[in-house]
């Protein structure tokens, strides 16, 4: 029966995924996650609400795994290696532009809120971002630890993932400003690296 269902959710090709995914995130953009309905997204992208729910379950699963694929940059920081732990957080910062941080930053906040009193959504999220994306992260800081950089024992490495999503969510929030490559550089070098113990100069 796995494999059958297996076969089934994989029907969709590539293609028409990312396309499926771009159409969930405009209608978050214009709605917001509560008015969201998978009528609409099958209606969006000429689907049936039964193939959708085939393949991804249910509105919190579909909506994560489409800011997921929206956000390849993140996805795959494992396998940018630099040489340096400052290189590599510098190249993944470069991997979106300033506008696609400006639409991902107010496309966030509302998912934030909505996840509040969703449990679901959380639930989603969790599995198809924040636990990847912290994955991805450790095997960095393992090659920063492996080469020397940052010491095994030092206690900022448990909240390196804390340190980025808090400078990307309180530059609105404080500056009244989108962040952007500049902003994050710059919070990485002054910030970061020497809460790692990691030398900027």
């Amino acid at each position: 029966m796995t494999e059958v269902a297996t076969a089934r959710r994989s029907r969709i090709t590539p293609e028409r995924e990312a396309e499926l995914y771009e159409a969930v995130l405009e209608l978050l953009r214009e709605v917001g996650y509560d008015a969201l309905t998978m009528d609409a997204v099958a209606a969006r992208t000429r689907s049936s609400k039964a193939t959708l729910y085939r393949q991804w379950g249910g509105k919190a699963e579909l909506v994560a795994k489409a800011v997921r694929h929206s956000k390849p940059g993140a996805m795959g920081l494992g396998e940018i290696d630099t040489g340096s732990l400052k290189g590599d957080l510098h190249a993944l910062t470069l991997r979106s532009d300033d506008c696609e941080m400006e639409q991902n930053s107010a496309l966030m906040r509302g998912l934030a809120m909505a996840m509040h009193g969703n449990a679901d959504l959380l639930k989603a999220f969790r599995d198809h971002l924040i636990e990847p994306e912290m994955a991805e992260f450790r095997r960095v800081l393992q090659r920063a630890i492996d080469r020397g950089e940052v010491r095994a024992d030092n206690p900022a490495i448990d909240y390196v993932m804390h340190m980025m999503i808090g400078a990307f969510a309180a530059r609105t929030l404080i500056d009244e400003q989108p962040p952007t490559q500049t902003f994050l550089i710059s919070y990485i070098d002054a910030v970061v690296l020497p809460a790692l113990g990691v030398t900027t100069s």
